[in-house]
């Protein structure tokens, strides 16, 4: 929108989308909501899914349509590359990266499959979580951060991925304008 209509609109906020890997599960939670300015316009969005017939979950944040874009690329990656997220991961953020097109693309995501994650951007980031004896967590979105601090609070505590995603997702609800608690959880 370079005739001036971006700077009339006001901005789409949306998501906080938080991956947590614990013991053999990994788990990726995703908010509802979507707002514009200070309206809240969808409270039950879906915005993490399940790639690669079921073996990899992924959440965006972002414009909806770049991300569904995203989708679809990283899904023929993974078609291409099967069984290799991380190199399927890299390919899509080159792609991303030099493709006149993708690179107008406004959206984050996150990846996962049983042993690897990733956050991935259009600046070329494929960027894996710091594990330390508890597990990994890695967020993106508006309310990211305050998933990310509660996530790793919880960790050490007796719960497991599902329950630390929920709860941190929570947490991050009561603290983001732009995050809700109508989640969608995935898990593998």
């Amino acid at each position: 929108m370079s005739d001036g209509t971006a700077a009339r609109l006001p901005g789409w906020h949306a998501t906080t989308i938080l991956m947590v890997r614990k013991g053999d599960k990994v788990v990726i939670g995703g908010d509802g909501q979507v707002s514009m300015g200070q309206t809240v316009v969808k409270a039950t969005a879906r915005k993490v899914r399940r790639l690669a017939k079921g073996e990899v979950i992924a959440g965006f944040a972002g414009a909806t349509a770049d991300a569904f874009t995203l989708f679809e690329r990283l899904e023929a990656k993974l078609e291409q590359y099967p069984g290799q997220l991380a190199r399927a991961c890299v390919e899509l953020a080159k792609d991303w990266r030099t493709d006149r097109y993708l690179r107008r693309l406004e959206a984050m995501l996150l990846v996962a499959d049983k042993s690897t994650g990733f956050t991935l951007s259009g600046v070329g980031d494929v960027l894996e979580p710091e594990a330390d004896e508890y597990g990994s967590a890695m967020a993106i979105g508006s309310g990211g951060n305050y998933a990310l601090a509660a996530a790793r609070a919880l960790m050490p505590m007796a719960l497991d991925a599902e329950e630390i995603v929920r709860r941190s997702m929570r947490i991050a609800a009561d603290i983001c304008v732009y995050t809700n608690t109508n989640l969608i959880v995935e898990s593998l």
